[in-house]
């Protein structure tokens, strides 16, 4: 039953602290993104720079391109990805963006290179690109076919436009705006302009009862939950409930439930924003950069919404993405709580013993490892650090960092309902099958392996890959049938 028990209290304290903590200001902006992505951009403009046809000089960097600027975790990143693919963004693009995005993008590299160094944030830098280009002409070898298909759906579903409306552009790059004003980590935004503190004795015996509850360990990645983080779940509550009445049926009309829903939106991203914490003089608010951003950011897009686009688009951009909440955030919710009980389990201790040397045991370990243990993105990398400090090779060690963007629980269901299960089952083989490459072939040079002996391990992985994806194209034009008939 104490069993039991730990890891119910596991899966609620890991749920509590990632709502509190990560999912308003990333992931919220994320889905109104997608929505925007499908209800109001021309399928015309994805597909001129992500398209199946688009070359491929041009398609997958611009896919790495695009996904280096988002410092967000895997979670934010695959609503996005939804956006794009169902727009018409060719599968393979839309899966280096998968990839990229949370592996290696601009702040998780210089964080890496900060507090671990500078030589495995090159590697992560160098090995993600490589890998998560191939990995995208993979997949979309692979199911080139299905592709087509999804790229004749997307024609007949939103073909017809080719301009894209001002206001919407502008409306898209302000959430843009939104979500990194929000999640970016520079002085800038995160210094304190302003404070007040209000003088009620409840919040330190408050805070004291969340310690409590929901015990938590930095040195493990456990954020706990703070009384701001209280106050955000309650507000997140608050907009579930009014977002199922007002946003259900909003292609049809606006009701009293929208106007609330989005309102409180409104108001949780701005309290997100915010500084609080509670010490003995009572309950301090802090006006941070960020918050200015989110506000101006706020502020512009109620304009767009109120005085530049017309009714039925911002009815159908709403449905858009109501549509992303209710196929994505369950799965969301299943899979962070799963990964909380999964951490009662898994002992850091382990990993001197499975990932200690530069083995294809010990970076499988610490592919594993990645899945299992999921955290948002940069608190990966003092995790990373504390796994250094514990023996873990630096070999598994970038493997970890590769697969823990990308393969974690939560990721794994909602790509799935996305790409469907097969195509997801796939991706994942291949991530981890890089993910382990990638820790060899560093561990080796980590261990003193030459130069030389690096690039002839990269030259022999590229050639035998180049021949398989040559056999299975051959395989593929000479068949009169698909290569993999797949059922959704």
């Amino acid at each position: 039953m104490d069993i039991l028990v730990n890891f119910i209290q596991g899966g609620l304290g890991s749920l509590a602290a990632y709502l509190a903590a990560h999912v308003l200001l990333c992931l919220v902006p994320a889905f109104f993104i997608a929505g925007a992505m499908t209800a109001l951009i021309p399928k015309d403009i994805i597909t001129r720079f992500l398209g199946r046809t688009t070359p491929k000089y041009l398609s997958y960097p611009a896919a790495a391109l695009a996904g280096s600027v988002l410092a967000v975790c895997s979670c934010t990143i695959v609503p996005i990805f939804a956006g794009i693919y169902k727009k018409g963004a060719g599968l393979g693009p839309a899966i280096t963006f998968l990839f990229f995005a949370p592996a290696a993008n601009i702040l998780a590299l210089v964080y890496t290179g900060g507090i671990i160094g500078v030589d495995l944030a090159f590697a992560r830098l160098f090995l993600s690109l490589a890998f998560g280009i191939g990995i995208g002409m993979i997949m979309a070898l692979i199911f080139r076919r299905e592709d087509q298909s999804h790229d004749e759906a997307t024609d007949s579903m939103f073909g017809g436009k080719s301009k894209i409306h001002r206001a919407a552009l502008i409306l898209l790059l302000m959430l843009v705006a939104l979500l990194i004003s929000g999640t970016l980590k520079i002085e800038l935004l995160t210094r304190t302009y302003a404070q007040m503190t209000i003088p009620v004795s409840w919040a330190q015996s408050l805070q004291s009862v969340l310690d409590h509850l929901v015990p938590f360990d930095a040195n493990k990645g456990e954020e706990g939950i703070t009384v701001q983080g209280l106050i955000l779940i309650f507000l997140l509550a608050s907009i579930g409930i009014t977002a199922w009445k007002g946003l259900e049926n909003i292609i049809e009309k606006f009701s009293f439930w929208t106007y609330a829903a989005l309102g409180l939106t409104i108001l949780t991203l701005i309290t997100a924003s915010l500084g609080m914490n509670s010490h003995s003089g009572g309950f301090a608010i802090q006006l941070k950069g960020k918050s200015f951003g989110v506000i101006v950011s706020l502020g512009i897009i109620f304009y767009l919404v109120r005085f530049c686009l017309n009714e039925e688009e911002v009815r159908e951009w709403l449905s858009e993405t109501w549509g992303f909440v209710k196929k994505i955030f369950p799965l969301l919710i299943i899979g962070v709580f799963c990964v909380g009980i999964i951490r009662q389990i898994i002992k850091p201790e382990w990993i001197e013993s499975l990932a200690g040397r530069n083995s294809l045991l010990g970076n499988f370990a610490g592919v594993v490892f990645g899945v299992f243990m999921y955290f948002p993105t940069l608190v990966e990398v003092p995790i990373a650090k504390m796994f250094l400090n514990l023996g873990m090779h630096r070999g598994p060690l970038l493997a970890y960092l590769m697969a823990d963007p990308e393969l974690s629980l939560q990721s794994i269901l909602i790509i799935s309902a996305i790409i469907g299960r097969f195509k997801t089952w796939i991706y994942v083989g291949w991530v981890a099958l890089f993910s382990i490459l990638a820790g060899l072939i560093y561990g080796a040079w980590a261990d003193g392996a030459s130069i030389a002996k690096i690039i002839s391990y990269m030259i022999l992985i590229i050639a035998v890959l180049a021949f398989a994806l040559y056999w299975v194209d051959c395989r593929i034009r000479n068949s009169a049938s698909p290569l993999i008939e797949i059922k959704k």
